[in-house]
């Protein structure tokens, strides 16, 4: 059974780090670009960052010197460190596999069909 399962979100204050976790079964994580993508309350679900299958990484204008994504292969996990949060950064966050082993750049909603069930990052000022 294929399945992503996100792990790492909790309650922070603002300026705090976290490393959200997406562990694979049913398939090797880099077989596939792997994303990362948040949805806050009453907003569309947006990309983050991206990890193609030959590791080259991508960030959203807004992850960019902040937000981290790398990937070990031993754990087929794959990670992302967050730094300097704020509160704008509160959201579910969600990890997905492309349904293309191509690399596709940054993270588009569209261009993925197998999600984890996310994890809450909550960051209080």
């Amino acid at each position: 059974q294929v399945q992503l399962v996100e792990s790492g979100g909790g309650l922070v204050q603002s300026g705090s780090s976290l490393r959200l976790s997406c562990t694979a079964s049913g398939f090797a994580l880099d077989d596939y670009p792997i994303g990362w993508f948040r949805q806050a309350p009453g907003k569309e679900r947006e990309g983050v960052s991206a990890i193609s299958s030959d590791g080259t990484s991508y960030y959203v204008d807004s992850a960019k010197g902040r937000f981290t994504i790398s990937r070990d292969n031993a754990k087929n996990t794959v990670y992302l460190q967050l730094n300097s949060l704020q509160p704008e950064d509160t959201a579910v966050y969600y990890c997905a596999a492309a349904a293309s082993r191509a690399r596709i750049g940054l993270p588009r909603v569209k261009d993925y069909n197998t999600w984890g069930q996310g994890t809450q990052v909550t960051v209080s000022s």
